[in-house]
């Protein structure tokens, strides 16, 4: 009986509050192929595999930045056989110098 009583904006306001706590994607009516194409929109972050994420990027960009590094320092050199057939390398200089 207490649920008569009470007034009909009261229960007209209680999907508000429920649509409010779930913003986004994760209240909607969707099919099970766009939440498993889509996985990103329902599934709640985790700190954890984002910190792994952010580590694992920022190590492969700093490889590619060293192999970048040790392949311009490479550039400079070049194999040079002297007058006895030993090989040797040597640094590029400039006409100039």
């Amino acid at each position: 009986m207490s649920s008569e009583s009470q007034p009909p904006d009261l229960a007209r306001e209680a999907p508000k509050d429920k649509e409010y706590r779930s913003p986004g994607l994760r209240g909607v009516k969707t099919t099970t192929l766009f939440r498993a194409v889509n996985p990103e929109l329902f599934i709640k972050p985790n700190k954890g595999v984002m910190a792994f994420g952010l580590v694992t990027v920022t190590l492969c960009v700093a490889y590619i930045g060293y192999l970048h590094a040790q392949q311009e320092n490479r550039k400079d050199l070049y194999e040079a056989i002297d007058s006895d057939g030993n090989r040797e390398m040597k640094r590029k200089t400039s006409k100039w110098d």
